[in-house]
């Protein structure tokens, strides 16, 4: 097999979203991708084509998914706030409170909206850890959880692009009980069929793509401490994409679905917390999940960044022209967002990285060009 067209469709007036789909592959920046959109609910475009593995022999279908990297954080923040009503003060809650362990260091006061907004000063280990322990999820967050942090929470922020995932999980598993992919599973994504998962069974692997790795270092900026815990350690991310990596939780990272599933979850964003007519978040933890929380220069990323509690807003205009809108990108090109003054949500997941942090151009000329016919 060395061609596959582009299946698929979009709704009449969105034709020039299937031509930018189509011009990602004909200038050979894709290997496979799929691409949604979902418009007052409806869903108005869905393309996918290339090929699931490197050696082209597998095209890409409506049943591939494929890993999305950090887009996979606002899912889990849309998780948490499901449950979040459980605790009388919400976001303000002390994670201490929660997670006793968690308090060491003068961390006592931080709070989880802080920590979910990248305030705590945990990007990642700064001392030498056995990299394995970031596939034993009960053990990286035990490990997390007595640090020093970087620098005094609350007073600035900067990514932590894997270690939020394990506390997030830690969180809701002390809130709920059930660990933060199965609450999504059992409440969200389960009643819904939305074909999307954080902690994918064995069952589901033969039908995720392969990932083409970038071939260059993201530029990263000025490095510092919180950079190099972050990213640029030998310890600092696990193996990625093998059967153990896919089946355990990893809430920052390791969300696996197609494009058409990213784009509907996203939707709760652009449509105040309901899922079609289910509220499954409430107005009041609608409203916590979705306000700014910190907005200046990334200590961590080359970039300002506003965070509300585990979603980006578009305070620099990469996800469209609305500065509400709901967003976030993956390592290597995935992005969604939801937009709450259209009723727009959208998705484009792909199995070649580039090398991009936010906005890679074949997700711009998407966002772009769907933007465009509206």
């Amino acid at each position: 097999m060395t061609e596959h067209p582009i299946s698929g469709f979009a709704a009449p007036g969105f034709e020039p979203v299937r031509d930018a789909f189509e011009a990602n592959f004909a200038e050979e920046s894709e290997l496979g991708a799929g691409f949604s959109a979902y418009l007052d609910g409806q869903l108005i475009v869905e393309l996918f084509g290339g090929f699931a593995d490197r050696r082209k022999a597998r095209a890409w279908d409506a049943r591939t998914v494929v890993p999305i990297y950090s887009t996979t954080k606002p899912i889990a923040a849309l998780t948490l706030a499901h449950v979040i009503d459980a605790l009388p003060t919400g976001y303000e809650t002390a994670v201490a409170d929660l997670w006793p362990e968690f308090g060491a260091n003068g961390k006592g006061d931080v709070t989880i909206a802080e920590l979910v907004s990248h305030q705590a000063g945990l990007p990642g280990f700064v001392d030498p850890v056995d990299p394995a322990v970031w596939l034993d999820p009960a053990a990286c967050s035990a490990a997390l959880a007595p640090l020093a942090p970087l620098w005094e929470p609350g007073t600035q922020h900067g990514y932590h692009p894997l270690t939020w995932g394990y506390l997030i999980g830690e969180i809701v598993q002390r809130i709920d009980g059930r660990s933060l992919g199965t609450v999504l599973r059992e409440e969200i994504t389960g009643p819904a069929g939305i074909d999307f998962q954080i902690g994918t069974p064995a069952s589901d692997h033969d039908r995720v793509a392969e990932i083409m790795r970038p071939r260059a270092l993201p530029d990263l900026g000025e490095i510092n401490d919180a950079t190099r815990a972050a990213f640029l350690t030998k310890w600092a991310a696990p193996d990625r994409g093998g059967a153990i990596w896919r089946e355990i939780e990893i809430p920052s990272a390791n969300g696996i679905g197609t494009a058409s599933a990213v784009a509907e979850l996203y939707g709760l964003y652009a449509h105040g917390g309901y899922l079609s007519d289910r509220r499954l978040i409430s107005e009041a933890a609608f409203d916590a999940l979705t306000q700014s929380r910190v907005k200046g220069q990334d200590l961590v990323l080359p970039y300002v960044t506003e965070f509300a509690a585990g979603v980006m807003r578009n305070n620099i205009g990469l996800y469209g022209p609305n500065p509400d809108t709901l967003c976030h990108s993956g390592w290597g090109g995935s992005l969604a967002l939801g937009d709450p003054d259209r009723g727009l949500s959208l998705a484009y997941v792909m199995n070649r990285q580039s090398n991009s942090l936010q906005a890679d151009p074949r997700a711009t000329r998407l966002v772009q060009a769907l933007y465009g016919c509206m």
